[in-house]
């Protein structure tokens, strides 16, 4: 499939942040297709050590990593598992994960740390904010009212039940991102494990009935405010929804608002170029 800024003929810069952001292997960033464009900034935080050093060591000129603690601004310990991919501010909550086969997270060790606010950390306005840190991502949602009252898209890990203790759950993250104008637009990667004792085909990897978390949800501008957006943000969010999420309907249906005020026609040699048939209504 086309890039859409080469569709499009021209640039448009779009600024990513990225809170837990250790790699998990080249290209495997959910806005992997972004990072190709000119105009495209990147700024992650990882607080792990070592994590970090290899996302700086890897880094373009327009990408920039810190070891930052994101969450609420307060002082927090942060508890290390033996998969560092699963250690958080949250501690696992062994009891709920022990009914289920094989999802331990055992912890190594308990560390103070201070978390820093994402309104505190001094970036430009953000248009693509992606957050992955293991039951924290409503504590990063309250610390950056200002950040989210512009950014175009949230891609953030959920959980459906509490696999660290306290943590917020699906329904606590919607309800604060509809609160800043966010719309929910899918689901990436549900995952779900089989309930012991259970063990289907005797492998306990296996799906079971429980959903458990997903990858992503993902949650764009509402489309109300869409409508009267300016000409370059409506372009992000058809970059963003065309290169990452192959959500070509909803990229054509901003290109048609688009259209509608300016009269242009961008829709429908979009459509065209999709090759997905005539346009109707």
């Amino acid at each position: 499939m086309f890039k859409f800024q080469e569709f499009l003929g021209a640039s448009v810069a779009i600024t990513i942040i990225d809170v837990g952001a250790a790699s998990m292997g080249e290209g495997s960033d959910a806005y992997a297709a972004l990072t190709g464009y000119a105009g495209t900034t990147l700024y992650g935080f990882e607080p792990n050590a070592d994590a970090c050093r290899l996302r700086n060591a890897n880094a373009t000129a327009n990408q920039t990593f810190l070891p930052y603690f994101i969450g609420d601004g307060t002082a927090r310990t942060f508890h290390e598992c033996e998969n560092p991919l699963t250690s958080s501010l949250y501690e696992p909550d062994a009891d709920l994960l022990a009914r289920f086969q094989r999802l331990e997270l055992p912890v190594k060790q308990r560390v103070p740390v201070q978390t820093t606010r994402l309104d505190d950390v001094g970036l430009p306005r953000v248009d693509f904010l992606k957050l992955d840190i293991q039951g924290a991502e409503l504590d990063a949602i309250r610390g950056g009212p200002n950040l989210l009252a512009d950014v175009l898209v949230v891609h953030t890990e959920i959980e459906f039940i509490p696999m660290y203790r306290g943590q917020a759950l699906f329904g606590d993250i919607d309800v604060a991102l509809r609160a800043h104008g966010l719309m929910f637009h899918q689901f990436i990667g549900l995952f779900s494990r089989q309930f012991k004792p259970v063990m289907y085909r005797n492998d306990p990897f296996s799906a079971g009935s429980q959903l458990i978390y997903a990858e992503a949800a993902v949650y764009v501008r509402d489309l109300a405010q869409m409508d009267r957006a300016p000409r370059e943000q409506v372009l992000k969010l058809a970059t963003v929804l065309h290169d990452v999420y192959r959500s070509y309907d909803l990229a054509a249906h901003l290109l048609d608002g688009l259209d509608r005020r300016e009269g242009a026609a961008l829709m429908a040699r979009y459509v065209r170029s999709l090759g997905a048939g005539r346009v109707v209504g």
